[in-house]
């Protein structure tokens, strides 16, 4: 058994095991490798996102916490490979590490038969990805943090010509599009609604500062689409809908 398999046979092994989990003695001889090869690779589940538990004392081992992960999926091959395909678009800075991790959960989460199929089929897909220019990872997490939490950025800012502006912003959404990704926001400076490209953004820091913007007037045009309207740009309700 290769490693692949092996790491996925191990989180199901936990899975089934149930709250009484197991010790990595009795997985080191289900799988005729060493305890310190166990401990290698439920470390290595631990950070693909397996939410593993660990118990002490005698009788302490590993399980999964199935508070935090996944029922067996019953996928067929086909929507396996949508969501994988739909993952994969996920490049974004923001977005990237969580949907690999997504992944990894969908695919610990569905039965083996069902995932060899699905594999077979995506040998098949090829995808094509137009690359695009992607913030600074540790400013795009910084306004996406003041979108989330309603805070004022600090921000600085560089223009189309190469001139560098130092503002105040109260960031509204993140628009993430096919040329770029891009923040609406209230600029203080030019007191009105303005659109940043997140790439030209070379610095951003939340302030302790109460956000005074007045109500949004108009739509925001961002590379010819209207991000306001429900054509152009998806909403809560579109991206989980309710269950029926």
């Amino acid at each position: 058994m290769n490693r692949i398999d092996r790491l996925y046979a191990l989180a199901e092994e936990l899975r089934a095991a149930g709250p009484r989990g197991r010790t990595a003695r009795q997985l080191a001889a289900r799988f005729e490798v060493s305890v310190r090869t166990i401990e290698r690779d439920l470390s290595a589940l631990g950070q693909a996102g397996v939410p593993l538990a660990t118990k002490q004392g005698r009788t302490g081992g590993y399980s999964v916490d199935r508070a935090m992960s996944l029922p067996p999926l019953n996928f067929t091959a086909r929507e396996a490979m949508a969501v994988a395909v739909a993952l994969s678009h996920s490049g974004h800075v923001l977005f990237a590490r969580d949907a690999r991790t997504a992944l990894q959960k969908i695919v610990a989460a569905m039965p083996r038969p069902a995932l060899d199929e699905a594999r077979t089929a995506a040998a098949k897909v090829r995808l094509l990805v137009r690359p695009v220019p992607d913030p600074d990872g540790e400013v795009a997490e910084q306004i996406w943090r003041a979108v989330r939490d309603n805070q004022v950025l600090r921000i600085a800012y560089t223009d189309v010509g190469g001139v560098e502006t130092l503002r105040e912003v109260e960031p509204q959404h993140v628009v993430v599009g096919p040329n770029g990704s891009y923040m609406t926001a209230w600029c203080h400076l030019r007191q009105e609604e303005r659109v940043f490209r997140m790439d030209r953004i070379t610095k951003a820091e939340r302030i302790p500062m109460a956000p005074r913007r007045p109500p949004a007037t108009g739509d925001v045009q961002v590379d010819g689409f209207e991000t306001k309207l429900p054509a152009a740009a998806l909403r809560p309700e579109d991206l989980f809908p309710t269950p029926t």
